[in-house]
């Protein structure tokens, strides 16, 4: 049996309207654009990552001139201090608006509002600290452990769940430490999947990073290792032939990204992740749910759609971490459900990523769906689908009693639960509206009441009266 569903024409209409929504932002953004554009083609050391992280804007008033930015600047500076600024040339220069209506601007430009510190927020929500055995490595799952090898990033995101170090003093791992952390693994067998986090890994030099995965790769029970970086976004140049292939020699190595805007996928940033598919490394991406950069839905359809287009599956869609400085980003848990509830049937399952909360105290990633069981009984489950149909679900065991394939109007969610109903469905689903439509048929001329009209009669053997002419006849 096929189970690929198709869409209803509304939602191919909704989607098309979303992506004509998302194009004319684009398109509006580069044609009102005052901010100066560095020439890539003239531009000494453009393409040359390390040349990119050598020009890092780091201050605020390198930021000013750049951006043509008036006013905060003073303010700025105090945020600065207090969560480190750095911001690639390349990354820069997808800022199309200087001001907040801009996604990469805000996810870029320090704020003011990151000083507003309510009580319930933390340094380290997530406990990271208290799940260390040894200094960079995290142990808080049975079966995995996160390595942070570096506290360097291309750009340090404004929302980061690691403002607390990132970029505070940029540094790399230790022999010493990674030692450490070698004898901690080999010492827990459990231990089958490390992700190298950070900071960024990929802005490590090539020979220091492999140091690191050949470190992990020598410790029999480590079967997995995953590297979790922004690199594709922010510096795609990063992602050179002499990097993937010293990469590949430590399969299985898995890659997970960090997109959050359609506006970061570009043609650099699509070369960059096609080199790592290419060389046999499956890709994830991880967004953070940001308020006024990607709270829509039609955005998050379309980020996703985008992901999978470049071979880049949707993985994670976090909810805002309680991390000190990132209140203004941070929406109600709702939003995120509202998202996935539109998600569900307007996109394959590969394209849609889970919506996670990591918990606070260290509870680690609780999913949070929307609820798609309506009721229980001991024979049957009542379940909703995406369209808001509901149908019941027979139990293993339950007795069989005949109940009717077709919507009984009459029916409840009880009759759901007992079995004496199997479907429920409302009139203004698109899908159900096309089944119902009568495949009809004529009747023998004869006995049509005029020249003017015909007698069809449907599949249950009613009579209809149509006008010649008109749809059906």
């Amino acid at each position: 049996m096929n189970r690929t569903s198709s869409s209803s024409a509304s939602a191919d209409e909704e989607h098309q309207r979303a992506g004509a929504i998302v194009s004319a932002q684009q398109e509006s953004l580069i044609e009102n654009s005052n901010i100066p554009q560095a020439n890539a083609e003239t531009t000494q050391g453009w393409n040359d990552w390390k040349w990119q992280l050598r020009n890092r804007i780091r201050s605020v008033e390198q930021l000013a001139k750049y951006l043509n930015l008036s006013g905060e600047v003073s303010n700025l500076s105090a945020v600065a201090e207090r969560y480190p600024l750095a911001i690639t040339p390349y990354y820069a220069n997808l800022i199309r608006r200087p001001d907040l209506s801009d996604p990469i601007f805000q996810m870029a430009v320090p704020q003011c509002q990151e000083l507003f510190s309510p009580a319930f927020l933390d340094d380290d929500p997530l406990e990271e600290h208290q799940d260390m055995p040894v200094p960079g490595l995290i142990h808080r799952y049975c079966d995995r452990a996160l390595l942070i090898a570096t506290t360097t990033c291309g750009s340090y995101c404004r929302h980061c769940t690691r403002k607390r170090i990132a970029g505070m003093r940029e540094s790399t791992i230790s022999a010493t430490r990674l030692r450490q952390v070698a004898e901690y693994l080999s010492n827990h067998p459990e231990i089958s999947d490390v992700i190298v986090s950070g900071g960024d890994p990929l802005t490590m030099a090539t020979a220091a990073l492999e140091k690191i995965l050949e470190t992990l790769r020598s410790i029999k029970s480590i079967s997995v290792i995953r590297i979790g970086t922004r690199v594709p976004v922010v510096l795609p140049m990063r992602i050179t032939d002499e990097l993937v292939n010293m990469l590949k020699k430590y399969h299985p190595v898995w890659i997970n990204t960090h997109f959050n805007h359609p506006n970061e996928i570009t043609d650099e940033s699509i070369s960059a992740c096609t080199k790592l598919a290419d060389t046999g490394i499956p890709m994830g991406n991880q967004s953070v749910l940001l308020r006024n950069v990607n709270d829509k839905p039609f955005i998050i359809e379309q980020l996703c759609r985008r992901l999978i287009s470049i071979r880049v599956r949707p993985y994670y869609l976090y909810q805002c971490d309680l991390v000190r400085g990132v209140e203004h980003f941070r929406t109600p848990l709702s939003k995120g459900i509202e998202i996935m509830e539109y998600l569900r049937g307007r996109l394959s399952g590969i394209a849609i990523p889970n919506f996670v909360v990591d918990a606070p105290h260290g509870a680690g990633k609780i999913p949070v769906t929307p609820n798609y069981i309506i009721s229980m009984s001991p024979t049957h489950t009542v379940l909703r689908n995406y369209e808001g149909l509901l149908v019941n679900y027979p139990e293993p065991g339950a007795a069989y009693e005949p109940c009717s394939d077709k919507d009984d109007r009459t029916a409840g969610v009880w009759e759901l639960a007992t079995g004496k109903a199997s479907l429920l469905a409302h009139d203004s689903i698109a899908r159900i509206k096309r089944r119902r439509k009568s495949t009809v048929k004529k009747i023998t001329p004869s006995i049509s009441t005029d020249k003017k009209s015909v007698l069809l009669t449907d599949e249950n053997g009613l009579l209809h009266c149509r006008t010649k002419g008109a749809a059906g006849c």
